[in-house]
């Protein structure tokens, strides 16, 4: 009699750091609760607790010392199942960079910080989409980290690769606070209609109120991007640590599920595990 193999959940997207002040400068004092160290032994327990088998790590830090931090912290840690790295994508030498790092199989694909660049289209820039160009032959993915005004540029870019797998970041990053739907609904719409663009439902407490945010104010915003890329396309992350400047892990988490309660089983174990498993390749 055959045992059936047990659905994977993966939390999609998390970061470690060894808090720098000058190099975290991102972290404000308006987030001093993470303004320490967060690392692999400190996340293992909160998996645990809310039923994830394992975990996405994202890079932190635009370096390639990160990625060699990230594969440190993933040593002896098998819940780390993947880890989204940084690379200089319009290096002259990135294909000798990424050869490099595809010896590596826990490294899955790359990020860089879009949402921080004062050309907001470096993305559509030919040096940046030449780096993009290399990914594919090594199997990497692109993690698509945006503010909404930016969500307009990425249509070309998922266009001109259409073998390339894409995943945007915290639903890029809608103003929630601010009840701003409009354009970003437009503009996600239109980008899920490339087949090779996923999306993380992850990091949206901390786009809301933070101190008073409720789960109603994140339904509409759910509601746009379950109907635009539909459940084989989206996945789930907590972005831990920082979601804890909204509140608790187990609080955030309870949006979405909540939200998904009355899909089917198997629409929720895509969304909790097999979406993501299947984006990155996860052993």
């Amino acid at each position: 009699m055959s045992v059936a193999t047990p659905i994977p959940r993966i939390d999609a997207h998390q970061h470690f750091w060894q808090f720098d002040p000058v190099r975290d400068s991102w972290i404000t004092d308006d987030m001093s609760v993470i303004q320490r160290d967060f690392f692999a032994e400190h996340l293992a327990p909160v998996l645990e607790a809310n039923g994830f088998d394992g975990s996405v790590l994202v890079q932190a830090d635009q370096s390639e010392a990160q990625n060699h931090f990230m594969l440190q912290q993933a040593n002896g840690h098998p819940f780390i199942k993947g880890i989204v790295g940084w690379v200089d994508l319009q290096a002259a030498a990135i294909a000798d960079r990424l050869a490099y790092f595809s010896h590596y199989p826990l490294i899955k694909g790359f990020r860089h910080v879009l949402q921080g660049e004062t050309d907001r289209q470096l993305m559509l820039k030919p040096a940046f989409m030449h780096g993009i160009s290399q990914l594919q032959q090594y199997g990497f993915t692109y993690d698509v980290l945006i503010f909404p005004d930016q969500l307009p540029y990425i249509p070309e870019l998922a266009k001109a690769f259409p073998q390339q797998k894409l995943v945007i970041d915290h639903i890029a990053k809608p103003y929630i606070k601010k009840g701003d739907i409009a354009q970003w609904k437009k503009d996600m719409k239109l980008l899920a209609q490339c087949p090779n663009v996923w999306c993380k439902v992850s990091g949206m407490v901390t786009e809301a109120d933070w101190a008073n945010w409720k789960e109603e104010d994140f339904r509409p915003y759910l509601d746009v991007v379950t109907e635009a890329f539909g459940m084989e396309r989206l996945m789930y992350g907590s972005d831990w640590p920082v979601c804890q400047v909204a509140g608790s892990y187990e609080k955030m988490l309870s949006i979405v599920q909540h939200y998904y309660a009355s899909f089917s089983q198997q629409e929720q174990a895509l969304f909790f595990g097999l979406n993501a498993t299947r984006f990155y390749q996860l052993a």
